[in-house]
C-alpha cells in the first residue's frame, strides 16, 4: 500500500513539475533580460512619442503620411543622394504614393539650388522640429502628425540604396496596417 501511495505522489509531482517548470523558466528569462524581442522595422522607432502638436508645429497635410528631410545649408553629394533616394522611394510605392508626401523642410540658410532637379514640396522648418531632423535624417510622420520612424544619415551610394529599400519596406507595412485614409 505504501509503494502505491509513493507512486501516486511521484506521478503528481512530475505532473506539477511539467506545468510549473515552463512558467518558472519564462519568469527567469524575462527577469534576467535574456529575451530580446524581434522587430521587423528597419528604421529607428522614435521614442518617447513625439508629434507635431508636442513640437508646436502645424500639420500641413493632415490626411497624408509624410517623409521629412531638412535641406542643409550646403547640399553636398550625400545630400543629393538623400534627395534622389527620397524621390525614388516615393516613386517605388506605386499606387500608394498618393498617400505619402515627401516634404523638404528649409531654413533661411538652406541650399535651394539643390532642389532644381527635384519636384518636392517645401515648408519652412520650426526650431523644435529642426532638432529632430539634424544630421540629414529622414523621418516618417503618420497622418495624425506623430513622428514614427527615423533613418539616420549614411555614407555611400550602396548604403543609401539599402536604406531606400528599408524605407520602402517600412512604408508599405505602415500603409498596409494604417486605418487612416
Amino acid at each position: 500500500m505504501n509503494s502505491q501511495s509513493k507512486s501516486k505522489h511521484k506521478i503528481l509531482g512530475l505532473l506539477l513539475l511539467a506545468f510549473i517548470a515552463p512558467v518558472v523558466i519564462a519568469k527567469l528569462v524575462l527577469s534576467l533580460n535574456l529575451y530580446h524581442g524581434g522587430a521587423t522595422n528597419h528604421g529607428e522607432l522614435i521614442s518617447p512619442e513625439t508629434s507635431y502638436t508636442s513640437l508646436g508645429v502645424e500639420n500641413t497635410n493632415p490626411k497624408e503620411w509624410q517623409l521629412l528631410y531638412l535641406l542643409p545649408a550646403h547640399c553636398d553629394e550625400t545630400c543629393r543622394e538623400r534627395l534622389y533616394i527620397l524621390r525614388q522611394s516615393h516613386t517605388a510605392l506605386g499606387p500608394d504614393q498618393v498617400r505619402v508626401e515627401p516634404l523638404i523642410l528649409t531654413h533661411p540658410d538652406s541650399d535651394l539650388n539643390a532642389l532644381k532637379d527635384f519636384n518636392f514640396n517645401t515648408h519652412t522648418v520650426n526650431p523644435a522640429l529642426s532638432h529632430w531632423l539634424d544630421e540629414q535624417q529622414l523621418i516618417i510622420v503618420d497622418p495624425l502628425g506623430s513622428l514614427v520612424l527615423r533613418y539616420p544619415q549614411v555614407k555611400g551610394r550602396e548604403a543609401h540604396l539599402a536604406q531606400g529599400k528599408a524605407l520602402i519596406a517600412d512604408l508599405r507595412k505602415l500603409l498596409k496596417l494604417s486605418r487612416v485614409y
